[in-house]
């Protein structure tokens, strides 16, 4: 036996446990949902569930709604998160240090304890409308939390810590000399940025998109404590229509769902990978 097809060997033997474990909790469930959302209450497989999801007026609102949120945030976690690490990357002083011991502290709280505390902080009884009342003497505040907006801060408090850490990862990469010989030339800040800083990070910022864009869209907890009634996400509702409702084939489409949209995310990523690799290697 050759050392190329002991070495072949090798490889698929390291390879498949992980890939029996994917195969457990990734794939089957994914295809028994699938064969579960094709299915109505009398068993038959149809196509009621999918029907329902897209002519349903209450569903398609829950569907916009979701792509809202998460189209929002993904942009929102992106801009500050770039800001941030632009900005220690490039700078020093008190501000920076300060920034840089604080910005992973959200990390580090679970995500319960964080929406408890923003619906402490911005309810309508909570410290910012005490603060307001004392201070201004503003009697009512304007409504923040329970309503798209309160998800939308939940997701940039979870998200920018992790997004930012990535950022500042890859912008640490870029090599002082290429600003500096671009700055003798007489090339702004702006030039700089989108000549050299985002195409040198752009892998990094994909993956960003990518991680937030499954996050939010995955997300439940801060979507059922601090989201509106109606529309919800549709983490929210497919519980909702799973336990309220037990309508397990219903909330298997929804399920189903929302792995197409992530898939959909995550195909746009692949295939930016593979086309770099091609004119890297060309």
């Amino acid at each position: 036996m050759s050392k190329q097809v002991k070495m072949g060997m090798l490889g698929l033997a390291l390879v498949i446990p992980s890939f029996l474990v994917l195969f457990v909790i990734v794939v089957i469930p994914i295809v028994i949902s699938l064969l579960e959302s094709f299915k109505d209450k009398n068993g038959r497989y149809s196509f009621v569930n999918y029907e329902h999801l897209f002519t349903d007026k209450l569903m398609r609102s829950n569907i916009i709604f979701t792509l809202e949120v998460t189209i929002v945030s993904v942009v929102l976690v992106l801009i500050i998160s770039y800001a941030l690490a632009v900005y220690m990357r490039f700078n020093n002083g008190v501000a920076v240090r300060w920034i840089r011991r604080t910005y992973m502290i959200p990390i580090f709280i679970p995500s319960v304890i964080a929406t408890y505390g923003l619906i402490q902080l911005l309810g309508n009884h909570g410290w910012l409308a005490r603060i307001l009342l004392q201070a201004f003497s503003v009697e009512s505040m304007p409504r923040i939390i329970f309503d798209k907006k309160g998800i939308i801060i939940a997701q940039l408090w979870f998200n920018i810590p992790f997004t930012t850490m990535l950022l500042g990862s890859a912008l640490s990469a870029v090599p002082n000399s290429v600003i500096e010989s671009a700055k003798d030339v007489g090339a702004g800040f702006l030039r700089i940025f989108f000549k050299l800083i985002l195409p040198l990070t752009f892998k990094t910022l994909l993956v960003a998109v990518t991680f937030v864009f499954m996050g939010v869209i995955g997300s439940f907890t801060a979507p059922f404590l601090i989201g509106p009634n109606a529309p919800q996400m549709l983490g929210v509702s497919m519980e909702q229509v799973f336990g309220v409702f037990q309508d397990k084939q219903m909330a298997a489409a929804i399920a189903f769902f929302t792995f197409l949209l992530c898939s959909f995310m995550g195909y746009f990523y692949i295939q930016n990978m593979i086309k770099e690799e091609r004119s890297r290697s060309a």
